[in-house]
């Protein structure tokens, strides 16, 4: 067999950045948790009309399609995708499950998904996203948009990473604004200023002219309310500053700084009112949020998510929902590739436990059993070899302790200070801070 190529945009982590990403998820599951979301998976596929239906991700979804398929059978498995988010996956969820369902309902989803674009650094096309959302039936309260920013704030303070600034807007500011200027094709206008920092303001105002339909003036005051940006309410003041009136405006400003005002009395810091996030899928109808992590601002936003009014709906029933999804393969991508997390050592394992001779292997499980009844990891040396060996073996793996087991008494060293002491396998324990290995 030849030697395999590696797929771009494909990860695979080692076994020390495997653990951290293990860490990581932990640190975020806890932290879902004591919000009170619940845990979900849903299947990897879906129907490609659901997939299509909403914003522009045409070009990144991948097929599923067997390889001895029909082409000109009925529409089985060629007409399903793998799911590019965990947002519609969740939204078919609900209005299958709905009568089963307590409203409103709190989940979290930790998930791969896939997209088909263009791999980079930070940007990849099989990654994990972990995903919370709250949907409730017919209304769901504002005050629920507020609470996104928190949980997300608190999740990623708990992890050894930069500071995050989350970027705030609301849609229906947007909306509103662009209508009270007289434009007729919001939506196009929200796609084109979406594009703002990838392209820029001259490329924009042409892109609102050719998509949108406006003159040079309404591109202007797009650009002009995109360009507003406040740590606190005052944002609403340079709105209004604009001279431009619409009831879903003053909505949609109310509605930002309750956001606003309850980040900065939970976690001042935390939020910044930023006028020209408008995220890019069509299906987000008020608050919309995007993440920088601090000094990685050139690779874009680590988290993202928005409130949704339309995506789920079975007759005239609908379900509103908010959610926020953190891309813990791209937060960890792009910490990896700058070297800013580490782990103290590259296996979970704390104490190898020698072994004197192969007949007394036996000895060395006992003790290995005993260690991990306990909680402590444990290994068995793989040889009978010199105790030197065993050590550098050890050393090797970044083991810090072995144990040596003997008929007169035991013995566990810390190989790396040298100090050796007499050891019980029902008593002993390693300090807290060499149990498990450290993040850092």
């Amino acid at each position: 067999m030849s030697k395999p190529t590696p797929i771009s945009g494909f990860p695979e982590w080692t076994t020390s950045q495997r653990m951290i990403e293990q860490f990581v998820l932990d640190r975020i599951r806890h932290t879902f948790e004591l919000y009170g979301f619940a845990p979900l998976e849903t299947r990897s596929v879906e129907p490609l009309d659901q997939l299509l239906r909403k914003g522009e991700t045409s070009k990144e979804v991948y097929l599923l399609r067997r390889l001895q398929a029909d082409a000109d059978g009925p529409a089985g498995d060629d007409a399903l995708g793998l799911h590019f988010d965990l947002t519609v996956p969740f939204a078919r969820y609900v209005l299958e499950n709905a009568g089963k369902l307590q409203f409103p309902f709190r989940r979290y989803q930790i998930q791969k998904v896939w997209r088909g674009e263009r791999p980079q650094e930070g940007r990849y096309r099989e990654f994990l996203q972990a995903d919370i959302d709250i949907v409730d039936r017919d209304t769901l309260p504002a005050h629920y948009e507020a609470e996104m920013p928190l949980v997300i704030g608190d999740a990623l303070r708990s992890l050894p990473i930069p500071p995050v600034l989350i970027q705030v807007n609301n849609r229906k500011i947007c909306e509103g604004f662009y209508r009270g200027i007289g434009l007729t094709d919001p939506e196009a206008a929200l796609r084109a200023v979406d594009k703002l920092d990838k392209i820029g303001p001259a490329k924009v105002a042409d892109l609102l002219a050719e998509t949108a339909g406006a003159s040079a003036a309404q591109a202007d005051a797009c650009l002009a309310l995109a360009g507003i940006s406040a740590p606190d309410a005052s944002f609403a003041d340079a709105v209004h500053a604009l001279g431009v009136r619409d009831p879903l405006l003053d909505e949609g400003v109310a509605e930002l700084v309750a956001v606003v005002e309850t980040a900065a009395a939970h976690a001042p810091g935390l939020c910044v009112a930023d006028l020209r996030i408008a995220r890019g899928l069509d299906y987000y109808t008020g608050t919309v949020y995007e993440t920088q992590l601090v000094g990685y601002e050139r690779f874009g936003s680590i988290c993202s998510g928005g409130r949704y009014d339309n995506l789920a709906s079975a007759g005239s029933v609908s379900y509103p929902g908010v959610g926020i999804s953190i891309g813990v393969t791209r937060l960890l991508g792009l910490l990896f590739g700058a070297e800013a997390l580490s782990i103290s050592r590259s296996v979970p394992t704390c104490v190898l436990v020698a072994v004197a001779a192969e007949e007394e292997r036996a000895a060395s499980n006992a003790v290995a059993e005993a260690l991990r009844s306990r909680g402590v990891p444990t290994e068995v040396s793989p040889s009978a070899a010199k105790f030197g060996k065993q050590i550098r073996y050890a050393e090797r793996r970044g083991i810090p302790y072995v144990w040596f087991p003997g008929a007169e008494g035991h013995q566990v060293k810390d190989i790396r200070s040298g100090e050796q002491v007499d050891a019980s396998a029902d008593r002993w324990s390693p300090p807290p801070a060499d149990l498990t290995p450290v993040i850092g």
